[in-house]
């Protein structure tokens, strides 16, 4: 797959901003959110503490009147320093703390929609400490290229009756963000990533990448932007 052709063919998919959050709300309601380690007021924040993030998360979309916050590609964080898990896929036991999909905050339970047809390759709940919890994972067919997009952080409900080769049609609600006590103990949010080689997984890939892999994955991964079309 010739990497700047996929590009130019996300980037011209559509004209108008896609959506896979609540699809009436423009994005003149969000709010971008910063949550890197170069955030000062980040620097003493306890990030083991889910509920302290998502008070200081809920506080500031209040603050804004937003419908939800966004943001985080390729953002070096703080938080996965929590959890052993961001060590595990590392021989090297390198820490990984960079962010490859964009993060949607908003409340539990609010609905997720594709932003595109797509067909269920595989589902998962990844319920270690500090990763997706529920996860779906759709295949896209798009001019000559094949790819995947991947919704972590679901409600249990969103994978219960999901079946692999289910179709969704763009714009169709595929199911709902999960409370912390599901989603891997995080305020509740939906990590929505593009994946152009899924490399064998299933149910799962990284979301987080070292500095080390950060080409290779930021070139597998491109920005989610580039379909959404996120403008304020």
């Amino acid at each position: 797959m010739d990497p700047s052709r996929f590009l130019k063919c996300l980037s011209n998919i559509n004209t108008i901003p896609l959506h896979v959050l609540d699809p009436s709300k423009p994005y003149s309601k969000y709010i971008p959110l910063d949550l890197s380690e170069n955030n000062t007021q980040f620097s003493s924040f306890d990030f083991s503490s889910s509920e302290k993030l998502g008070n200081y998360i809920e506080t500031f979309i209040k603050k804004y009147k937003a419908f939800a916050a966004y943001g985080g590609y390729l953002e070096k964080r703080t938080i996965y320093k929590r959890s052993a898990h961001f060590k595990t896929l590392n021989l090297d036991n390198s820490e990984r703390n960079i962010h490859l999909g964009i993060d949607f905050w908003c409340p539990a339970n609010t609905a997720v929609y594709t932003p595109l047809k797509g067909t269920v390759l595989s589902f998962c709940n990844n319920s270690n400490y500090g990763d997706y919890g529920p996860t779906i994972i759709l295949k896209h067919n798009l001019f000559e290229f094949e790819f995947y997009t991947l919704y972590g952080h679901l409600s249990l409900s969103s994978i219960k009756h999901l079946k692999v080769g289910q179709i969704f049609k763009a714009a169709d609600q595929i199911g709902t963000l999960g409370s912390k006590d599901i989603n891997g103990d995080y305020p509740p949010h939906l990590h929505f990533q593009i994946i152009k080689n899924l490399q064998g997984w299933v149910g799962d890939y990284p979301g987080v990448c070292n500095i080390k892999d950060l080409n290779f994955f930021k070139s597998n991964c491109p920005d989610p932007n580039l379909l959404l079309k996120i403008k304020l």
